[in-house]
């Protein structure tokens, strides 16, 4: 196979993600917080919080919209860009995706017009409903897109046929399995969590940004008690479903988490490195087993093999599973030209000694161990990047919490410009994230299953190299006409004492 359509095809998916993965966490955490505040709205009977809602419904529109745009790119990607991929397990990733479109996208798309129209045509609760669904319907989607991700990570419940060489669920407890993983549930509760996080970053910066302006100020620190309060949450879920993230990953993908510590030597107490020689004495063991104590594979154990599992058996070198992986190649090929030939003893020899081997049916397409190792220095970094930047925000609104508390929030200007750099800084920490999980499982496409390098389309790398570009610049052209609507809405502002003013001369 060609490298460079190999390498082509990923960064094209790559860019083509990243830009959608800028949008989807403000949808996810903005929507939230557009919830509580109309919430409050409807409970008090307050006008000023009708107002305040509406001016962040303007914030998730314009994001919302985008997102939409590259989302639809991406899953036509698939076809396109990974045609051997989504033959081997159409069945199974393209069953998340359609509940996600009929279902999650419908139901996103029926409230949202309700939620922006209805003001005055639909009553409190019907509307407060709508602002909900909308959310609701934003996170149901991201849990089929996470149950689709998380079983090219961790797949389990299903089966491969060699007749129709695809991999299928033949049951309803097996679509049960896929869709509620381990995988899956750490996977949607790390990545929402850090989507309201972004959503309440991105509020506490806008607020603070109006109150070193002396702007809007009622409006801000409203906004920013909601903001901080809710951020304070969403760190704890960060966190937790982090924690829970760093078991299943030492569990399933064990190279990832070696890439994530540049641990080349695995030890029984192995530290957590927090940046050079600062380490956390036992921190990873910690991390990934939940024991003082318990070996932890470092990257050359991983390739060597022989050490012991949790199961108690020894795990096998990366030569041993590659060559597994050759004789299930093999396999399947005599399976097929015997079921054709009408051997039937030998089709049912071939297809016992490939189900043997299956476990290791991706490595057969791995050329050189080497390959087996993601880049490291990329993932090392990048980790250090998302735990780093998500331990700032999570102290920033602690003390935004705190001298909002003590009602000294002006004598902070310095806390304020912080909170309003946050914002850059969230998305910087998002994409990180995303690095962590999908460049830490190189070469993977899927899990010991299929490698990039067997799941590409037959492309021609020019055209690819081609659609890279005209995708780089229309995405680059609907984020800065993204950027400046959201400019010009925030430097507009809410103007709700102008209203304010109006009404009161009015009466």
């Amino acid at each position: 196979m060609d490298a460079s359509l190999i390498d082509w095809s990923r960064a094209q998916f790559a860019l083509t993600a990243m830009y959608h993965w800028l949008f989807v966490p403000l949808t996810l955490g903005l929507g939230v917080i557009m919830g509580i505040m109309e919430t409050i709205y409807v409970v008090r009977g307050d006008e000023y919080w009708r107002r305040v809602t509406q001016f962040w419904m303007k914030v998730f529109g314009v994001n919302f919209a985008v997102g939409v745009a590259t989302g639809l790119i991406l899953e036509f990607e698939f076809g396109t860009n990974w045609s051997n991929y989504s033959w081997l397990v159409g069945d199974i990733f393209g069953a998340p995706l359609a509940i996600e479109g009929i279902v999650a996208f419908f139901m996103e798309s029926t409230f949202i017009a309700v939620m922006y129209f209805g003001w005055n045509k639909v009553s409190r609760g019907f509307h407060l409903a709508s602002t909900w669904l909308t959310t609701l319907g934003a996170t149901f989607s991201a849990w089929w897109i996470l149950v689709a991700n998380a079983w090219m990570q961790y797949p389990v419940g299903t089966h491969f046929d060699p007749d129709t060489v695809r991999n299928e669920m033949n049951s309803f407890g097996s679509f049960l399995e896929v869709a509620f993983s381990p995988m899956a549930v750490v996977k949607f509760c790390h990545t929402v969590s850090a989507g309201w996080l972004t959503g309440a970053v991105v509020v506490v910066g806008i607020s603070a940004w109006y109150l070193l302006r002396r702007r809007e100020e009622r409006f801000a620190r409203s906004s920013m008690l909601v903001g901080s309060i809710f951020g304070l949450v969403a760190c704890g879920a960060v966190m937790l479903s982090g924690d829970s993230s760093g078991v299943m990953v030492g569990k399933a993908q064990p190279m990832k988490l070696a890439a994530f510590e540049g641990l080349y030597d695995g030890s029984e107490h192995a530290p957590l490195t927090i940046v050079g020689d600062l380490k956390i004495p036992n921190g990873l063991t910690v991390l990934a087993t939940h024991r003082w104590t318990g070996f932890v594979p470092g990257i050359n154990d991983i390739l060597e093999g022989g050490y012991t599992l949790p199961d108690s058996t020894k795990a096998l070198s990366a030569e041993e599973k590659m060559s597994r992986g050759v004789i299930a190649l093999d396999a399947l090929t005599q399976y097929r030209l015997a079921r054709a030939a009408g051997r039937t003893e030998k089709a049912v020899i071939m297809r016992e000694k490939l189900e043997d081997n299956m476990p290791y049916f991706g490595y057969g397409h791995i050329l050189d161990k080497q390959d087996l190792v993601p880049p490291v220095p990329l993932v090392f970094w990048a980790f250090r990047i998302m735990v780093g930047l998500g331990s700032l925000f999570c102290l920033v609104f602690l003390l935004l919490v705190i001298v909002q508390y003590k009602k000294q929030l002006t004598r902070w200007p310095l806390l304020l410009r912080v909170a309003v750099w946050c914002i850059p800084l969230v998305y910087i920490c998002s994409q990180a994230g995303w690095v962590c999980a999908e460049v830490g499982r190189q070469p993977w496409a899927i899990q010991d299953l299929l490698p990039v390098n067997a799941a590409v389309s037959a492309l021609q790398s020019p055209a690819v190299r081609i659609t890279f570009f005209i995708f780089l610049v229309i995405f680059t052209l609907l984020l800065i006409a993204e950027l400046r609507i959201l400019f010009r809405v925030v430097k507009k502002g809410p103007q709700i004492e102008e209203q304010d003013n109006e009404q009161k001369q009015t009466d």
